[in-house]
């Protein structure tokens, strides 16, 4: 019988132990991966093209197709995910084969600031299968890390990555390119809708589109308004709700309801259920006396709130070339409005306190010098010879002086300091 609670003992005592030497030996103080994450026009565009290629509006449901991302594609994509939590990834890719290795900033633990993860993985007839898996200084062996593998995908079934997963039928590794090949299915849309945004997500989006309708249904409000008129009431909604719910989350909602109602979008495409929801009346909503302003800056703080800092940007720089090859041209003035929502996005969803903060200054009175700089003396509407023969294009030294105006305008605001 002593022998037995022995060793029940030493078990009970020899399991978190393990785990803490796991852990010690999992978790390291230095990223394995430390780069910059720049999203440039020219990778937007390149998107925008595979996007469009493969609209599922014009896929037949059931049919077999594929599209090739290059290792740049790839470790874009990996990088935009990781950006918003410290992390950066790398991304290799050879015949039959490819190699990632990625960082991740943790939370402030006994252990070590990052997990690094390097992988090595390899064709099968269907999805790629590991050779090698590291996590810090841990070896995984191959067998076990497919074996998590398969159980992970298992418990991806309710989510929107398992609804992609699920019209996934095999990558392959040629050269430099991953091909992917996918075989569609009508339900994907509203699956991937319903795991992304939740039911309780939903709801947290209808509460401030009610309360948006409640403030535009104002008599009294007149026909043309400024943003804050729009960001107060939410924003003070915002507060009140925090009291009992993550602050982060009722920001993003709230600069989500924002950049729909202000650019004239619909709900419906991030929730079908929104066509039954009682309208907004319409008004001209501006930032700085501009219509342009204030939609640049609700999409740019919406995108900053959803998808990281780095892509809202890039977006922002994207449109702005476009227009430069158009009618409207490129206009920093805008490029000012995209920055100084990218910004506000952030500091609105940065963390707990930091959300807290920023409602209660919005809500007590901010006035829009508070988060929009001066943008109406910069260049505008160039097309794109006068942007190459004013500032030598995008990226010349010229062109990032303005920037650099911009940005030293934006780290003076108040409500950024």
């Amino acid at each position: 019988m002593r022998w037995i609670l022995a060793i029940v003992l030493l078990l009970v005592l020899a399991v978190p132990v393990a785990l803490i030497v796991l852990a010690a030996a999992a978790l390291e103080d230095r990223p394995a991966v430390a780069q910059p994450v720049e999203v440039t026009p020219e990778q937007i565009a390149r998107a925008k093209r595979m996007m469009a290629a493969h609209d599922p509006r014009k896929a037949r449901s059931g049919a077999l197709r594929s599209f090739a991302l290059s290792a740049e594609d790839l470790e874009l994509a990996l990088n935009a995910g990781l950006a918003p939590r410290g992390g950066a990834a790398k991304v290799s890719v050879s015949p039959g084969a490819v190699r990632v290795w990625a960082s991740v900033r943790l939370p402030a633990n006994p252990f070590g600031a990052y997990l690094n993860v390097e992988a090595h993985a390899r064709e099968s007839r269907s999805l790629p299968e590991f050779d090698a898996l590291t996590i810090g200084r841990v070896s995984v062996p191959a067998p076990i890390a497919n074996w998590l593998l398969a159980r992970g995908l298992e418990r991806l079934d309710t989510s929107g990555a398992g609804a992609a997963a699920d019209v996934l039928e095999r990558v392959r590794f040629e050269g430099e390119f991953v091909r992917v090949e996918y075989r569609w299915r009508e339900d994907l849309p509203e699956r991937l809708r319903s795991a992304l945004l939740p039911a309780g997500e939903q709801e947290r989006l209808r509460a401030y589109h009610e309360r948006l309708v409640q403030v535009t249904a104002d008599p009294k409000l007149p026909r043309q308004i400024s943003l804050v008129a729009l960001m107060r009431p939410l924003f003070d909604h915002a507060a009140a709700r925090s009291v009992s719910n993550d602050a982060v989350a009722e920001n993003r909602a709230a600069l989500l309801v924002l950049a729909f109602y202000v650019n004239g979008r619909g709900l419906t495409a991030v929730v079908p259920s929104a066509r039954e929801w009682p309208r907004a009346a319409p008004r001209k909503v501006t930032l700085s006396t501009r219509g342009d302003f204030a939609q640049h800056f609700t999409v740019s703080a919406a995108l900053a709130a959803t998808a990281g800092t780095p892509l809202a940007d890039a977006v922002g720089l994207y449109k702005e070339i476009e227009d430069a090859r158009g009618s409207s041209g490129f206009s920093f003035t805008d490029i000012a409005a995209d920055r100084a929502g990218t910004v506000f996005g952030q500091q609105a969803t940065r963390s707990r306190q930091a959300a807290q903060g920023l409602q209660r200054r919005v809500a007590r009175g901010a006035a829009e010098a508070d988060f929009m700089p001066q943008a109406l003396d910069l260049p505008e509407m160039l097309s794109e010879a006068e942007l190459k023969r004013r500032f030598g294009g995008v990226g010349a030294p010229k062109y990032r002086e303005v920037m650099q105006q911009i940005e030293r305008r934006l780290a003076a605001l108040p409500l950024y300091r």
